[in-house]
């Protein structure tokens, strides 16, 4: 397998993984069927949107519609799972760190392949792992993770940084993809296992 289908199946992979974190959220606030799709389609191309919009770049569903089938056809397997088993909301966590960390190096790829400086891969990287997740946040009434003290957009940061400077370094394009997005998927795990956090911005005014 050549490294452009590696991405391209990590990125339908990752169009999945966000798609069902939608739809676990939209599961947790009782939508209907149709509101449950259209959080599973904003949450799955939200980021990956306003990055090919911010780089002048056409957006990648309206020239491939696979990605909107994939997202309509996980909606209904998840709909019709979800008649017979419970769904695993708890295992929302994994699957938001597994998207954030996919979606962060497929952002941060392209941008480089590009040509694009290294302020605007890592910008377009982060933006393309969390604004699916912002979206999809505040569709649902929940405060996004990036707001909050949670390590999210610091671990897709910090993986962008680390597949720019392995993007200069004599490895493998397939093996810096899978150090990155283990990085930022352990990173993102762990600070939620082990309850770190980053310090609340919390500047004293004066009268």
């Amino acid at each position: 397998m050549t490294i452009l289908q590696s991405l391209y199946y990590l990125d339908l992979f990752g169009t999945v993984v966000f798609a069902v974190t939608g739809l676990l959220a939209a599961s947790g606030k009782q939508l209907d069927l149709f509101g449950a799709l259209f959080i599973a389609l904003v949450t799955a191309v939200g980021g990956g949107t306003f990055r090919d919009l911010l780089l002048g770049q056409p957006v990648f569903w309206v020239q491939h519609n696979i990605y909107i089938y994939l997202v309509l056809a996980t909606t209904l397997f998840v709909y019709f799972y979800s008649k017979r088993f419970r769904l695993p909301i708890p295992f929302l966590l994994y699957l938001d760190a597994l998207g954030l960390a996919v979606f962060t190096v497929l952002g941060a790829q392209k941008s480089l392949s590009l040509g694009f400086s290294v302020p605007i891969v890592v910008m377009t990287a982060v933006m393309t792992g969390v604004l699916g997740g912002v979206i999809r946040d505040v569709l649902v009434g929940e405060v996004p993770l990036i707001f909050r003290k949670e390590i999210y957009a610091t671990a897709s940061f910090l993986g962008a940084i680390l597949y720019v400077i392995g993007h200069h370094l004599p490895i493998s394009t397939d093996l810096l993809i899978v150090i990155s997005v283990g990085f930022i998927f352990i990173y993102r795990v762990w600070a939620v296992r082990y309850n770190q956090s980053l310090p609340a911005f919390d500047a004293e005014t004066r009268s």
